[in-house]
């Protein structure tokens, strides 16, 4: 037995003596979609509108106008509209048929608002009516066609 007193506790130099990365790596957290880089859309599509949106929309004039872009990873892109207004958004869940559009290929569209302050527009109920020529077009399921 000495008479010396117990040292002090030092405070930790790093982030491993603390324990901290040791901890996050051994606790089960719930899955988020922040943490998988999956953000939620706060647009609408057919699965999050809503049903007076939906029939408002099935019940306006068909517009014509040629797919700007469309990336498909990102499931989203563009239409320009043959009036020459505004690009009006394009979301993967409208679009109809069994081709993933491409640029220059001709649509057909309604419009629906976008919440929540309704003064952008979305094309809904998307119809490719022309294949662009002299591209390559995939379908949903991955085969590749060339026009």
């Amino acid at each position: 037995m000495s008479s010396e007193p117990p040292a002090p506790p030092q405070p930790p130099t790093h982030q491993a003596s603390v324990g901290l990365l040791d901890t996050q790596r051994a606790r089960n957290r719930s899955p988020s979609p922040l943490r998988s880089n999956v953000v939620p859309s706060p647009l609408p599509t057919r699965r999050t509108r809503t049903f007076s949106a939906t029939v408002r929309a099935s019940q306006g004039p068909i517009y014509k106008g040629v797919c700007k872009c469309f990336c498909r990873s990102k499931g989203h892109g563009f239409i320009t509209p043959a009036d020459g207004g505004p690009d009006i958004f394009l979301h993967i869940s409208d679009v109809e048929g069994e081709y993933v559009p491409v640029e220059g290929d001709e649509v057909t569209y309604k419009m629906c608002s976008i919440p929540p302050k309704h003064e952008k527009l979305q094309a809904v109920e998307v119809v490719i009516t022309h294949l662009a020529p002299g591209t390559k077009h995939e379908t949903w399921s991955g085969h590749v066609v060339s026009s």
